[in-house]
């Protein structure tokens, strides 16, 4: 099968990054990591969802959200009330004064389950929830601030600020959201108890399978139309604009895109971790994941999976081993690769990577293979 039959996922060289990472997240983790590791990597792998989403938005549109986390909580809280009515059953909260709904209202002398919980007692509403919420709210921000052509840093103030406002009304709302603390205690999924070992196992290819779906879904968008526009849009706005397209469509549909992809990793992460709160919704979290897309490169949708990997190891690593200093070597981590690698890991690979694999014995074999299955235009050749 030549490369013309892969060019939505970026020919030869984009096959391959799928299959690289495919193989990296899908085989070698899984086989290398007790269950324990492989679960945090699962939780990393939600973070990567956002940074994917932003290297839609940002790395090819220019447009640089601060609030992801917005999104990211958002998806996350949908499923977790989907949890927590499941596990709050008559039978498991009869030694609450009000049996049969969530623990942190029966603590804040709520006494029936608010309307807006309701819909959520059942699994595809809440599937439905965490895809459509989040969408949403991102195509009224898009349309009230792109269709005003609002754009470059005071877009990226306006959602931070959302990010911050939606982390304070989660924290006062206890009795609806279960305040500071989140959602917490979640324990099966339609009978199904997730803190098992095998559930871990489970979650976490379901986990790592829809996020290959994610990059291939914006694999096939970037080699589109769409994908040109973007990059145009980004380099020349108004000459894109002058041209007779519709700007503010196309950034509204690509946030909408990032909210959506941001929303499912926050699902996700309620799944593998078994909680949600509103510290991953707020301001340090959501630049925080800016952060996992610079440093994999922005411009780059298999960087920035490998991006979110290698910092929230480093974060790992350098809390366990160095507790006293860590802080400082990750803001080195950070400063070393935007002063150094201003591209990313992604840039890294550009430039020395190819080289270095085009030396390899394989490299050369299946070169000349590509070589000879190539047609040629002579019929006599």
């Amino acid at each position: 099968m030549n490369s013309g039959s892969f060019k939505w996922l970026g020919g030869r060289s984009g096959l391959w990054g799928f299959f690289w990472l495919a193989l990296l997240i899908l085989v070698i983790l899984p086989l290398t990591l007790d269950i324990f590791r492989l679960n945090l990597m699962g939780k990393y792998l939600t973070y990567a969802f956002v940074a994917i989403g932003l290297t839609l938005c940002w790395g090819y549109g220019g447009i640089l959200s601060l609030g992801q986390g917005v999104f990211f909580g958002l998806g996350g809280y949908c499923m977790a009330m989907f949890l927590k009515l499941e596990s709050s059953d008559p039978i498991s909260t009869k030694i609450q004064s009000t049996p049969g709904i969530p623990d942190f209202m029966d603590w804040n002398q709520i006494t029936q389950l608010p309307l807006m919980w309701e819909p959520f007692r059942h699994f595809w509403i809440a599937i439905l929830a965490v895809l459509l919420i989040p969408t949403l709210l991102a195509f009224i921000i898009g349309v009230a601030m792109f269709k005003r052509r609002v754009g470059d840093v005071y877009f990226a103030i306006v959602t931070q600020a959302i990010a911050a406002i939606l982390s304070v009304l989660i924290i006062g709302q206890q009795g609806l959201t279960g305040g500071v603390n989140g959602i917490t205690d979640l324990r099966t999924m339609l009978g199904w108890d997730i803190r098992t070992d095998s559930a871990h196992y489970i979650l976490y290819f379901v986990n790592a399978g829809l996020l290959l779906l994610c990059i291939a879904f914006g694999k096939f968008l970037l080699s589109s139309k769409l994908g040109k526009l973007l990059v145009a849009m980004r380099d020349k706005e108004e000459r894109v604009r002058f041209s007779g397209y519709d700007v503010a469509a196309v950034k509204i549909f690509v946030f909408c895109i990032a909210a959506m992809f941001s929303a499912i990793g926050g699902a996700m992460f309620t799944l593998q971790v078994g909680f949600m709160s509103p510290s991953f919704v707020g301001i340090v979290p959501s630049i925080e994941m800016v952060i996992f897309c610079a440093v994999g490169g922005r411009m780059s949708l298999f960087g920035a999976v490998y991006g979110t990997l290698l910092v929230n190891f480093g974060k790992s690593y350098f809390s366990e081993s160095f507790p006293q200093v860590w802080l400082f070597l990750m803001g080195a981590l950070f400063i070393g690769v935007v002063m150094f690698f201003p591209n990313g890991l992604a840039g890294i690979y550009e430039t020395h990577g190819k080289k270095l694999l085009a030396r390899l014995p394989l490299a050369g074999y299946l070169r000349r293979r590509a070589l000879l299955s190539t047609p040629t235009s002579d019929p006599k050749a």
